[in-house]
C-alpha cells in the first residue's frame, strides 16, 4: 500500500485546498448557531464521499487492472488524466472570466446566515454530488486503492484517510470555532478577507499546479512516456 499514496495524498491535498468550500464553511461558521451548521454541512460532504467509496469500490473491485508497473494502473490513469485537465480546464476559465467555476450562487452565500443545520447538511451533500470535480477526485482515490489491490480492511483504511485529510482544512476550520469561539471570530474575519481577495490567484495556481501534476501520472500510467 505504500506506492498508492504518492497518488492518494496529492488528490487529497488538491480537494482540501478547492477554495470554495472553505469558503462555504467559513461563512457558515460566522454564523449564529455557526458550529451546528459548519458540522452539518461537513457531515453532508462526507456522506456522499462515503456513499460514493462503498457503491464505486464494489464495481472497481471486480475490474482487472490492466496497467502494470509503478503507475497507478489504467483505471486509475484515466481518471488522474481526466482530473489533470478538469484542473487545468478551471484554471484556464478562471484566468479568462476571473469567477471560480466551482464557487455556489451568490445568492446561496447570501442566505447563510438563515439557513439551518438540516439544510446547511443537505448543503453538503448537494456540493459534492453536484460537482464533477469532486466526483473525479473520489472515483481517483477510490481506482488507486482498488488496482492496488490491498489486503482485506486495507483499502477502507486507505479510503477513510482520504476522506479525512480531504476534509482536514474544514475539520481544523470547525474544531477551533468550537474550541475557541472568540479567537476563531478574528481568524475566520480574517480568512473570509483573504479568500476574497485572492481566491482567482488560489484557484489558478491550484488548477496549474495539480492539474499539470495530475495529468502527467495519468499518462505515465498510460505508458505515453
Amino acid at each position: 500500500m505504500a506506492e498508492p499514496w504518492t497518488s492518494l495524498i496529492p488528490l487529497a491535498l488538491a480537494g482540501a485546498m478547492v477554495p470554495a468550500q472553505i469558503v462555504v464553511t467559513v461563512l457558515l461558521l460566522r454564523t449564529p448557531g455557526g458550529v451546528a451548521k459548519g458540522a452539518a454541512f461537513i457531515g453532508g460532504m462526507t456522506v456522499v464521499r462515503l456513499t460514493q467509496g462503498l457503491l464505486f469500490g464494489v464495481l472497481l473491485s471486480g475490474a482487472d487492472s490492466i496497467g502494470g508497473g509503478d503507475g497507478p494502473g489504467t483505471i486509475g490513469s484515466v481518471l488522474l488524466l481526466v482530473l489533470g485537465v478538469v484542473l487545468l480546464v478551471t484554471a484556464g476559465r478562471s484566468l479568462l472570466t476571473e469567477e471560480d467555476p466551482d464557487a455556489p450562487p451568490p445568492k446561496w452565500l447570501a442566505m447563510t446566515d438563515s439557513l439551518t443545520w438540516p439544510h446547511s447538511l443537505a448543503l453538503g451533500v448537494g456540493f459534492i454530488a453536484a460537482s464533477p470535480k469532486f466526483w473525479v477526485f473520489t472515483l481517483g482515490a477510490i481506482a488507486v486503492i482498488e488496482e492496488a489491490e490491498p489486503a482485506a480492511g486495507a483499502g477502507a483504511i486507505a479510503f477513510l484517510v482520504f476522506v479525512a485529510l480531504s476534509q482536514a482544512v474544514l475539520l481544523t476550520l470547525l474544531v477551533a470555532r468550537a474550541a475557541a469561539p472568540r479567537w476563531s471570530a478574528g481568524m475566520l474575519e480574517a480568512i473570509s478577507g483573504w479568500l476574497a481577495r485572492h481566491n482567482q490567484a488560489l484557484v489558478v495556481l491550484i488548477g496549474l499546479v495539480f492539474g499539470t501534476w495530475f495529468a502527467l501520472k495519468g499518462l505515465s500510467g498510460l505508458g505515453v512516456f
